[in-house]
């Protein structure tokens, strides 16, 4: 089986990357591809640890873009972490990242919602991708809310009352930096995003696939997203979105794969990318 979005502590999972390749293992999971947000940490860690599973690894991440003040998230395939404007890059997403999580810490305090943001920093100062489920487990914590999905209802979500709007790259631009790493980039689950007026035109700027297989997305929306994909020529991608054990992918795992031919396509796109 293969799945091809996966998370790990490197940015917003709860396994580390060793951990994660353990449970995609016992859940008969041959090729993987581990996609922390806006860091190949968790992918560069769990090379070795694959390798001795049995497991191929992808090179693999998820980068946030930014359309009209909204998050568009891109996943990028078969890249070379090395690429030294992809390096260059993520640097820039970081330190925007740890900007954005200082500011929404402000406005939570000014909402009467104080939390301690110093552990979130700490962890990005160790190289950890930080963002809005950190600040989501800072408010469980301060006990201001139940769960990450009331933080996000309540506070964090679009428009939210502690919302802070990423400054960010183009979902263009972003497709470009895959590209220039050697790689192929995807659309993540456009179901969820619920962005598919940004579709054709990024595949006109030359975007490679659309994540049409998605822990989030039904018989219906997968069936749509393939069949726009075939309009648009374009590949298709998948994945169960895992993030650990907790949450309601979590029994996702194992369950959500992409089918090999569908695979091997974009391998084979990969390679002529890289021939070039």
């Amino acid at each position: 089986m293969i799945d091809l979005h996966l998370h790990t502590t490197a940015s917003d999972g709860t396994l580390t990357p060793s951990e994660l390749v353990s449970a995609a293992r016992a859940a008969g999971l041959s090729i993987i591809s581990i996609t922390d947000h806006d860091t190949t940490a968790g992918s560069d860690a769990a090379g070795a640890v694959a390798r001795e599973a049995g497991i191929r690894l992808v090179p693999g991440i998820e980068i946030s873009a930014v359309a009209e003040g909204r998050d568009v998230h891109v996943l990028g395939y078969f890249i070379d972490p090395a690429t030294t404007s992809l390096r260059a890059f993520l640097d820039r997403q970081r330190a925007d990242r740890i900007h954005r999580v200082a500011e929404m810490g402000d406005r939570l305090s000014a909402l009467g919602l104080p939390i301690d943001i110093a552990p979130i920093l700490a962890d990005a100062g160790r190289g950890r991708s930080v963002g809005r489920p950190q600040i989501a487990e800072a408010l469980i914590g301060a006990g201001h809310v139940r769960t990450r999905d009331e933080a996000f209802e309540r506070f964090l979500t679009f428009g939210g009352a502690a919302y802070v709007p990423r400054l960010g790259t183009s979902p263009e631009a972003v497709v470009a930096i895959v590209h220039d790493a050697g790689g192929v980039a995807s659309l993540a689950h456009p179901g969820v995003s619920a962005r598919d007026e940004l579709i054709a035109p990024l595949a006109a700027a030359g975007l490679d696939a659309i994540e049409a297989v998605h822990s989030d997305h039904d018989a219906a929306t997968e069936a749509r997203y393939r069949a726009l994909a075939a309009d648009l020529r374009v590949l298709v991608t998948g994945g169960s979105d895992f993030h650990g054990p907790r949450g309601h992918r979590a029994a996702r795992l194992g369950k959500v794969a992409l089918p090999s031919q569908d695979f091997e396509k974009l391998s084979d796109a990969a390679k002529r990318r890289r021939a070039h």
